[in-house]
């Protein structure tokens, strides 16, 4: 390294291009892994259909909830029930 005018600090040439020996193999070790990790999600079937499910989470059906979550969507009408119920007679 060496000064040049502002006291900006200038790299030499030679530390410039060694670094270029680490940044190389990383950015292509990278582009491996981002291209391993599409291959397994489409092998796996991330991407078949998936205008079915995008239509499916516009429709409005009872019968979209799962069978556990219908519980725990009764529960959470009923505390904001309370809530509400809390809140007119406290006022």
């Amino acid at each position: 390294m060496r000064s040049g005018p502002g006291g900006v600090l200038w790299i030499d040439d030679a530390c410039a291009m060694d670094i270029l020996y680490l940044l190389i193999p990383l950015s292509a070790v990278l582009v491996l892994a981002i291209v391993a990790i599409f291959g397994w999600a489409v092998h796996a079937g991330q991407f078949d259909d998936v205008e079915r499910e995008a239509e499916r989470l516009l429709q409005h059906e009872s019968s979209s909830i799962d069978e556990g979550q219908s519980d725990v969507v009764a529960v959470h009408q009923q505390s904001a029930a309370v809530d509400l119920g809390a809140k007119a007679g406290g006022s």
